[in-house]
């Protein structure tokens, strides 16, 4: 019995525990104040919600709907909120609840996303897990002020010729790639992609409103080439809701941002924004908005100037990141006149404009080179570049004006065929295969070549293999001299002479006839003393800029630009002169060739017989008998005698 006691004593819990453990428990217990609103859903359709309720709702937040769906609050009316629902809408009825969240719509961002392909909400799409990222950011934000920025001074590399040497695009610039369908649009952004492997450029891709095939092929183009490990693929395919198509280029800035903001380059290519605008109208057409020209609505200028005006060149107190951006524009036989171009074209610092015509022809990248333009210039391009391409887009240019011109002469003096051979070598010298990019080494000995004449001899029909074996030259003979191209990032006397050496050396291997200097035409000459006298001048004025202040190297710089002034002019002289030439001789041709038909035509007239009726031969009159009057012997006018 006592044993029994002593157990039950064991056992029993006296309250000061049960107190204890109460306050053990509240004291770890941590309640989140919760608060949303709740609405109802009034109609639905073609992705389109009205719902009565929600007072609170801001503009652009993340709404939250039955079946695990969330939408997008756009229209805040005064009885109603009209919202876009981001997925799959036929299951909600009416009534059904919708909550707010209290966030505007944001993605996942940071470097976990490199290398995978994300819808334009963060979710993965490629099958490779989870995206364990850490933080997210609003799509929407507003661009960097003026005076946190820094004028652009860094090329984004390319690799494509005719841009870097020509359209030089710098980081936190926005250029815009504008052209008809099927002219090579997609194929610069991705060879601009594939050429950033092994440099600090982190790469976002924004496919929108294409089909599914063409972005595995985008995403299978990039992972062969090993780009894919610094590149971000967000996919709004063709048959995503509208509103995934409106939100993806944003979602796509968003990430690039993100790098921007830690100190880091990005470049952000949104392919393309045709169809983002087309999404944006019918997206707002379904909500009841007014429409305006070509039915878009009124603020779609806003839609796409607050997308591009994030594209920024931080300075260094605020990180020193940039954001560059390449948007794309599908125009419609190349009319560049139409709403959305324009528009784009207004926003953006620059254009490449390819044209089908070019692309049809052979010519690719299909670049037209006289209404391709940089609005930053030089400034985004290493000074190696700027010293060999500074002749090479106005000599192109002269050679298209002069080639439209020649096809209706036959005779065109030396100066004019010297031109239009170099300038049909310089238009094969800048053909390159896709997928294919080339380091600034080799650009810079290519193009030097090209302008300093050492292409002359090549026959035209074998200039792209003369690139192809001076690239693999260069690349297995020249490895010293492609390298100092690129640590120096300028060409001094010592680098011109080895340029020299090399190209003469690859044209005696080649077979061309001028293993010695190119011959001696007053153009070639002045273009290779040109080059060198700017880069002594441009040396100069920065020795004396190091010792005695900036003052000389403005002086010197002032004399250079009045140098290239004077040179462009007198090359637009003779250009006008050749051209005034050729239309003169084509006159005359026209006049000589009138006169000589006329002459003809006379004389086949003159040469022509007259057609007379046979005169037939009078009876001899009878002996002895008398002639009538008028009659044979007649005196009489248009008698037989008068006409004997």
């Amino acid at each position: 019995m006592n044993q029994e006691k002593e157990e039950g004593k064991k056992l029993s819990i006296g309250s000061q525990d049960i107190t204890e453990l109460i306050k053990a428990r509240l004291k770890d217990f941590k309640a989140e104040l919760v608060t949303s609103e709740v609405g109802r859903i009034i109609s639905v359709g073609d992705g389109i919600a009205s719902i009565y309720g929600l007072q609170g709702a801001m503009a652009g937040e993340l709404l939250e709907f039955p079946g695990d769906v969330y939408g997008m609050a756009l229209n805040l009316e005064e009885d109603q909120v009209r919202a876009v629902v981001m997925g799959a809408y036929e299951h909600l009825q009416e009534g059904d609840l919708v909550k707010t969240t209290g966030r505007i719509v944001e993605v996942p961002v940071g470097p976990e996303l490199l290398g995978r392909v994300v819808s334009p909400l963060g979710l993965p799409l490629d099958g490779k897990g989870p995206l364990n990222t850490k933080r997210t950011a609003p799509v929407e934000r507003v661009a960097a002020g003026v005076i946190t920025r820094e004028p652009v001074d860094t090329p984004v590399q390319t690799g494509i010729k005719a841009i870097d040497a020509m359209i030089p695009i710098g980081r936190g610039q926005r250029e815009l790639i504008i052209g008809d369908r099927q002219t090579g649009k997609t194929a610069i952004l991705l060879d601009t992609i594939i050429n950033q492997k092994g440099k600090d450029l982190f790469c976002v891709y924004v496919a929108i409103g294409q089909n599914a095939a063409s972005i595995a092929r985008v995403a299978a183009t990039l992972e062969e080439h090993g780009a894919l490990e610094y590149t971000i693929i967000v996919a709004a395919t063709a048959s995503e809701p509208a509103t995934l198509n409106y939100i993806a280029p944003y979602a796509g800035c968003a990430m690039g941002e993100y790098f921007m903001d830690q100190g880091q380059e990005a470049l952000v290519v949104y392919d393309d924004l045709t169809k983002h605008a087309w999404a944006y109208r019918e997206m707002s057409l379904n909500l009841r908005r007014p429409p305006g020209r070509e039915a878009y609505p009124g603020d779609v200028f806003y839609l796409h100037s607050r997308l591009l005006e994030r594209a920024a060149k931080m300075n260094k107190a605020n990180g020193g990141g940039s954001l560059t951006a390449l948007p794309v524009i599908e125009t419609q036989a190349n009319d560049v006149s139409a709403y959305i171009p324009t528009n784009v074209i207004s926003i953006t610092d620059g254009q490449l404009y390819l044209q089908s015509d070019l692309f049809n022809s052979g010519i690719r990248p299909a670049i037209s080179v006289g209404t391709s333009v940089s609005r930053v210039g030089g400034a985004a391009q290493t000074k190696a570049m700027r010293q060999v391409s500074g002749r090479m887009k106005l000599e192109l240019a002269q050679y298209r004006e002069l080639a439209a011109f020649s096809q209706f002469a036959s005779d065109l003096d030396k100066a004019t065929r010297d031109q239009l051979d170099r300038g049909a070598r310089l238009t094969e010298l800048l053909k390159q295969a896709q997928y294919a990019p080339v380091g600034l080494g080799v650009q810079v000995a290519e193009i030097w070549a090209g302008t300093n004449g050492y292409l002359d001899k090549v026959p035209v029909a074998r200039v792209r293999e003369w690139e192809e074996g001076f690239n693999r030259y260069l690349r297995g003979d020249q490895k010293e001299l492609i390298k100092s191209i690129e640590t120096k990032k300028a060409l001094d006397e010592d680098l011109f002479k080895q340029l020299e050496k090399a190209v003469k050396a690859f044209n005696r291997q080649f077979g061309v006839e001028s293993a010695e200097v190119p011959p001696a035409e007053a153009d070639k000459g002045e273009a290779q003393a040109e080059t060198q006298a700017e880069t002594q001048a441009e040396t100069q004025a920065e020795t004396q800029a190091e010792t005695k202040g900036s003052a000389p190297a403005d002086v010197a710089a002032t004399e250079a630009e009045r140098r290239r002034t004077a040179d462009r002019r007198a090359a637009e002289r003779r250009t006008a002169s050749a051209a005034a030439k050729v239309s003169t001789e084509r006159r005359a041709k026209e006049r000589r060739a009138t006169a000589r038909r006329a002459q003809d035509a006379t004389a086949k007239t003159a040469a022509k017989p007259a057609a007379k009726p046979a005169a037939k031969p009078a009876a001899k009159p009878a002996a002895g008998a008398k002639r009538p009057a008028g009659g044979a012997g007649s005196s009489r006018p248009g008698g037989p005698a008068e006409k004997k």
